[in-house]
């Protein structure tokens, strides 16, 4: 069992390599780089580094045989996702959609700075009139 490595690039500059370990065919590998792709290929997207890799166990008995792990570096955050299915296809959509949901939430919190709440009246903030 020897780890194939392919490049996935995206509609950008990003190029993330996919690694495969195990019974891992083409077609599959090809399935996963478009899912990433997707992902990857959003406008404003700021750099992105790292690696994703497919394994397939070798024990034919298992339920879920098929596995995924992305570490990648977005900016400046690092962003770890995995993922674990029963077909090469739900895996990757499962993957994807991961992805996209930890992306979200990095790029949201680059976009809108962190803004604490008004103060209660007890420790500063404005004071309220319940009078009639």
């Amino acid at each position: 069992m020897t780890a194939k490595d392919t490049v996935t690039h995206a509609g950008t500059a990003v190029a993330v390599p996919v690694r495969s370990e195990g019974d891992v065919d083409e077609e599959a590998l090809a399935y996963v780089r478009t899912k990433i792709d997707a992902v990857l290929g959003r406008p404003g997207m700021p750099a992105v580094s790292g690696e994703v890799r497919i394994a397939r166990a070798a024990a034919r008995h298992t339920e879920q045989p098929w596995s995924a792990g992305a570490e990648l570096v977005v900016g400046d955050v690092h962003v770890v996702v995995h993922a674990q299915e029963s077909t090469a296809h739900e895996l990757a959509d499962r993957l994807q959609d991961r992805l996209r949901g930890q992306l979200t939430k990095v790029l949201h919190r680059r976009e809108a700075p962190r803004k604490s709440a008004t103060p209660p009246p007890w420790r500063g903030g404005p004071a309220v009139d319940r009078r009639g």
